[in-house]
């Protein structure tokens, strides 16, 4: 796969991001000025997604509903932003030109962890959404069977974190009404976690 030779506009990564997406078909980010490449979701990845998909949508009334590729922007900033694996919104998302989601209209942002993915990407990808403003994180990891559940954000740290492991009863603020059942969740093929 050969990726087109860009000459973006200073301070427009933005542009360069999109014409990355059309001519590779890669997932991409802008997090803290730096692109952020990644293959869309599949297989058990995917499949993560669908169950989580299937637990929440139930629970949700009142104007709201599960997304998935739609991108949240960082206030104050035009070029960053971050595409979560599933996003609940409002329903008024349906009918919204914009592509960018206000972080404030995020009720609960979803990202499922790559078999590729490095601990300290994970790290800073969690430090966006708090910096974002996003009110509730959760992160699901596919390769040990592990979630984290980030609220409360202040200053760019989530205040509140909640771990648990595959099998666990993975409990939602508002306005989820039930906990999500997590040993239903796939686990990558051995296990194993990239240092």
């Amino acid at each position: 796969m050969t990726v087109p030779a860009l000459s973006p506009r200073p301070g427009n990564l933005r542009e360069v991001a999109e014409e990355i997406e059309r001519a590779t078909g890669l997932r991409v980010e802008i997090l803290g000025g730096k692109l952020v490449m990644s293959p869309t979701p599949r297989g058990k990845h995917a499949g993560t997604i669908r169950r989580l998909r299937h637990q929440l949508a139930p629970q949700l009334s009142g104007g709201l509903d599960l997304y998935e590729v739609s991108s949240i922007a960082l206030p104050d900033d035009p070029d960053d932003y971050c595409t979560p694996d599933l996003v609940v919104l409002p329903t008024e998302w349906d009918e919204d030109d914009e592509w960018l989601v206000d972080p404030g209209d995020v009720e609960l942002a979803v990202e499922v962890i790559s078999k590729s993915e490095k601990a300290k990407d994970v790290t800073a990808k969690n430090g966006w959404y708090a910096t974002a403003g996003v009110r509730t994180l959760l992160v699901v990891d596919p390769r040990g069977g592990d979630w984290a559940l980030y609220t409360r954000p202040r200053d760019g740290v989530y205040q509140g974190v909640l771990h648990g492991k595959y099998g666990e009863e993975l409990p939602l603020p508002a306005p989820f009404t039930r906990p999500v059942d997590t040993s239903c969740l796939p686990l990558y093929g051995d296990g194993a976690r990239p240092a």
